[in-house]
């Protein structure tokens, strides 16, 4: 029998990095910041915190607007024990120093468990992305993860995004149900303004359908800087632009359509703010949004001046299209 040595596997393999992620699990949520404290000291400053008490306080939804939906496999996180994870490499010094680690935690805190576990970071380094595939939207609308190739058919418009931290792959409803209502009610030359545009996506797909300006408003500033550079990988920099900022303070940029794919407390807070800043004859489109609180939405984005043109609904969620009373449809 002969056996053949498969090199480009091998070679492959090769390539990934193994890592030892080492975990303590303790009784109190109270230890962590100890713990983390032990860590600093001895030079360790990357660790993955995982307080179930952060989860619990979450749930408690102090804030009307906090969350509309919490998936039950969160839920089940507030059960779990408190814990921190740091990943080291494979070397014989950071063997040593997670022995010396052990042996700390140990003395100070005797009912801790520790696990050590050998990963390799294909297991956990951006595994999320080999779900993201390219994906058509709408009738013209691609979606293209940035790390994958696509051939484009005649009349699509490819949209290249990397989400990084920030929210928008094309894949959620919410998203996707935005997209297909800027591209049925959106004409070329609209301005368009995108509230809390995260990844970008929004505002890119408007400026792929020819809008003739388009801003995005992004309250978190990791998810502008991602935003930004999404608009520029699209080559859209003369068309969108994006900026840290709030709709409600001192923004005043008159839009044809303003999009804002939030959640619906938000919606209902912001829609009196839309108002302000639309055109006449405008329309506001609005997501993220469960589809059980679609007529609870639709009269609170009324009350604030609009006649609802159009509810859309896509699994679990529903996007709302809605123009100033004073407008006809057409």
């Amino acid at each position: 029998m002969f056996f053949i040595k498969d090199s480009s596997r091998r070679k492959e393999s090769e390539k990934q990095m193994k890592y030892i992620e080492f975990t303590v699990l303790v009784e109190d949520s109270a230890q962590l910041e100890m713990i983390e404290a032990i860590l600093l000291m001895m030079g360790i400053t990357d660790s993955v915190v995982n307080d179930p008490q952060d989860i619990r306080e979450l749930l408690e939804k102090k804030n009307s607007y906090d969350w509309d939906y919490v998936d039950a496999s969160v839920q089940e996180l507030a059960h779990m024990r408190p814990s921190i994870t740091i990943y080291r490499k494979t070397t014989e010094k950071d063997s040593i120093l997670l022995t010396q680690l052990s042996r700390r935690l140990k003395e100070q805190f005797p009912l801790c468990e520790i696990k050590k576990t050998i990963v390799c970071d294909e297991d956990w380094k951006d595994k999320w992305k080999d779900y993201f595939k390219p994906v058509k939207v709408t009738d013209h609308l691609v979606v293209k993860p940035t790390w994958e190739s696509y051939k484009s058919a005649e009349g699509e418009l490819v949209i290249e995004i990397d989400p990084g931290m920030a929210f928008g792959t094309g894949t959620h409803e919410t998203t996707s149900l935005c997209m297909e209502l800027l591209e049925k009610y959106m004409k070329k030359a609209d301005s368009v303004l995108d509230v809390g545009c995260g990844s970008g996506i929004l505002a890119i797909a408007a400026g792929l359908l020819g809008a003739e300006k388009v801003l995005g408003i992004e309250i978190d500033p990791v998810a502008v800087e991602i935003g930004k550079s999404n608009v520029t990988r699209n080559g859209l920099d003369e068309t969108v632009q994006v900026i840290y900022g709030d709709l409600t303070k001192g923004v005043d940029f008159q839009a044809d359509i303003v999009v804002a794919n939030l959640m619906a407390d938000l919606v209902k807070i912001l829609s009196k703010d839309v108002a302000r800043h639309l055109k006449p004859g405008g329309i506001y489109l609005s997501s993220g949004i469960l589809s059980e609180l679609a007529e609870e939405v639709s009269c609170a984005i009324e009350e604030c001046g609009f006649q609802i043109a159009e509810v859309r609904v896509k699994g679990e969620w529903c996007a709302i299209a809605a123009r100033p009373k004073r407008a006809k449809f057409v």
